[in-house]
């Protein structure tokens, strides 16, 4: 097997996710183990200076496409030069977020290079020799454990599970163009517009901290209160199914098994009956403390603390309590 292992460094209007940090991190430990090199590839517009920036973390080389044309993502566009990456790295292990576009990009990799593929990993190791991986399965009830016939093996790391190293600002990664290999004509799709949503909170799928609020919320209005309590605690804001179905808050913000997967060390579910759907979305969070009037909702089970009450006299109280606390810190 070879000793390298290669990293797509995800990046959003020139600056690196969260997640992307993170794999570098776990990228450089795994080489370690091997006696070998963590490598990333960056692709953008005007991404140079990310590119040497990932040495902070461990990166020894970074393959950058560094192109106009490559400002918005190309699902065959970005697959492409990946594959191109890993023809000259020759990894063993290609690692990415499993962000919308890590496992867009993981499947349209595995594909070009004709490899394997396990995606929203919580787990990698070396045992005797071989790349072993653990992902949960069945909405969360069960972790599969597994291992790869192909080699290099594409995996896609769950944001908030691996560590990020701390960087050491003398270390810069060597740098290795990567020239543009193809035209829009050749690319099957191409973004026309994006829409960009403005806000103060961060991305609901690296939040340390989630507030949450369900069908108990009753209504669009009464989020406002879960946005005060999410400020204080600089929290994302997100949503069970049933609060997204009832319009009370866009689909982006709903985590569950038909949203998003979120592993954030506090998560507040408040108005959450705890539906194994929802359940499967946000489960791997470290703490959970549940706000519900009803003492037989299935949320209480999966809780670190749960606080039996009305909603809409529990939050509040503690948004004031909050602040206070962090005011005076």
């Amino acid at each position: 097997m070879s000793n390298t292992i290669l990293v797509f460094a995800e990046q959003r209007a020139g600056k690196l996710k969260k997640s992307a940090i993170e794999a570098v991190s776990e990228a450089k430990r795994q080489a370690d183990k091997l006696g070998g090199q963590a490598f990333a590839v960056v692709i953008g517009n005007d991404v140079q200076a990310l590119a040497e920036s990932l040495g902070q973390y461990g990166a020894a080389r970074t393959f950058v496409a560094d192109n106009p044309a490559l400002a918005n993502y190309s699902s065959d566009g970005y697959a492409r030069i990946l594959a191109e990456a890993v023809r000259r790295a020759e990894p063993a292990v290609v690692l990415l977020p499993a962000s919308a576009m890590g496992k867009d990009l993981a499947a349209g990799l595995a594909g070009l290079i004709k490899t394997s593929v396990a995606m929203d990993c919580v787990e990698v190791a070396l045992a005797d020799g071989k790349l072993v991986v653990k992902r949960p399965v069945y909405a969360g009830k069960v972790t599969a454990v597994c291992t790869f016939r192909r080699m290099p093996a594409i995996v896609t790391l769950r944001p908030n599970v691996f560590p990020a190293a701390q960087p050491e600002p003398a270390r810069k990664s060597e740098t290795e163009s990567i020239p543009l290999m193809f035209t829009a004509a050749d690319l099957k799709s191409a973004a026309r517009e994006l829409m960009a949503v403005v806000t103060k909170r961060p991305e609901l799928t690296e939040a340390g901290v989630i507030v949450s609020g369900g069908r108990g919320m009753k209504g669009a209005e009464n989020f406002a209160m879960l946005e005060e309590l999410a400020d204080a605690l600089g929290a994302a804001v997100g949503a069970s199914r049933a609060a997204v179905d009832s319009g009370w808050r866009p689909h982006e913000f709903q985590v569950g098994q038909t949203g998003k997967t979120v592993s954030p060390t506090l998560y507040i579910a408040c108005g959450i009956s705890g539906a194994v759907q929802h359940l499967a979305g946000m489960s791997s969070s470290k703490f959970i403390v549940a706000i519900n009037k009803d003492p037989d909702a299935p949320i209480f089970k999966a809780a670190s603390y749960g606080i039996v009450g009305d909603l809409f006299e529990v939050v509040p109280a503690l948004a004031r309590e909050f602040k206070k606390i962090l005011q005076t810190a």
